[in-house]
């Protein structure tokens, strides 16, 4: 295990500029997801680390010491990749064992290593087989064993999980989280799946066009969003976002939208009268069982998506999403009333948290 500091790693390819003065730090044992859309960076950045290509500028230190002048080897990293990696000519066995082969691991130490990966990830019934005779997860946990049985200073994981459908993705997250929390090693995971990040990792790094937005606890992330990319790329329905400006009369703060007003908590002084945007969280909006109280929306399509419903309706001149019960009973052109918690409304100035 070690712990790392990436410090103003920046790469360009070309003219474009895949990463601009990335730093990030991993406490040692810890589990930190790198999140963003493709193309952000992220997968660069985690071969940057692992030293499969230079960076341009920065440093990257492991326990404090940079590694940029190492080869891959000589970093003693583990990487793992969506495409699996594994030699079709080799059994499990010696898919798993490859690693500590080329570094002349005594038999012995290997037949004891592979055993334990095995056992670790439930494939002891699988060592003599090849991989063609395997299904997706079973290759995946192949891929994930070969890390394992090295217990490198760093787990590296590229997208691991992106080709596996829904339930196997659930299945081996969950054998993800509890592996690493037997074998407490360093990872660095990337992802595009915010589900994924939120459930796996200790810490997140929201990125995007080659830039870390946020890093912090996913509950924090999800909760205080400092600007409204990473507020709209957490959470699903997206944050719903409406253009206003926050007012202050008789003592009490508003959001004074399009036909609509909020009540707010407390609000900093400057930045009254000035043009916001209030976000609110599909879930975070309360349809109410009476009519008459100052939101009104009226409802344009109920959507039901199993274990509750997304109501999507008009407030004022603007649309907004809400999720609901799933036996609600309002219907497309029916009117209610809604209601939010001042405490969780987030406000935005150009694009900002306010």
């Amino acid at each position: 295990m070690a712990s790392l500091f990436v410090d103003k790693v920046s790469k360009r390819f070309g003219d474009f500029d895949a990463l601009s003065d990335v730093s990030i730090r991993v406490e040692e044992g810890s589990f930190c997801v790198l999140l963003g859309p493709s193309g952000c960076g992220k997968s660069t950045l985690l071969n940057i680390i692992a030293g499969l290509i230079p960076q341009d500028g920065g440093r990257v230190l492991v326990d404090g010491e940079p590694v940029d002048h190492l080869s891959p080897r000589e970093r003693d990293m583990a990487m793992v990749f969506q495409s699996y990696a594994l030699y079709p000519h080799m059994t499990v066995a010696q898919n798993l064992g490859f690693g500590l082969k080329m570094r002349k691991i005594p038999k012995p130490v290997i037949q004891e290593k592979i055993q334990e990966a095995a056992n670790l990830l439930g494939i002891q019934e699988l060592l003599n087989r090849r991989p063609r005779e395997l299904s997706g997860g079973q290759r995946q946990r192949v891929a994930m064993g070969r890390a394992l049985v090295r217990r490198p200073r760093l787990f590296l994981f590229d997208e691991p999980l992106s080709n596996l459908d829904a339930r196997l993705r659930a299945n081996v997250r969950m054998e993800l989280k509890r592996i690493h929390r037997r074998i407490k090693g360093t990872v660095i995971y990337v992802t595009h799946d915010q589900v994924e990040a939120m459930t796996l990792g200790d810490s997140v790094a929201v990125m995007n066009a080659g830039k870390i937005h946020q890093i912090g606890p996913p509950g924090l992330i999800y909760e205080r969003p400092v600007d409204k990319f990473v507020a709209t790329f957490i959470g699903f329905p997206e944050m719903n976002f409406l253009k206003g400006k926050i007012v202050h009369r008789q003592g009490i703060w508003f959001f004074q939208g399009n036909e609509f007003t909020l009540s707010l908590g407390e609000v900093p002084v400057n930045h009254s009268a000035v043009d916001s945007e209030v976000g609110l969280r599909p879930e975070d909006i309360q349809v109410l069982p009476q009519r008459g109280t100052p939101l009104q929306i009226e409802v344009e399509l109920v959507s039901n998506i199993g274990s509750e419903s997304v109501v999507h309706a008009r407030l004022g001149e603007e649309t907004i999403n809400i999720i609901a019960p799933k036996d609600i009973t309002l219907k497309p052109g029916d009117r209610g009333s809604i209601s939010v918690a001042p405490e969780r409304i987030h406000l935005f100035r150009n694009g900002l948290r306010i």
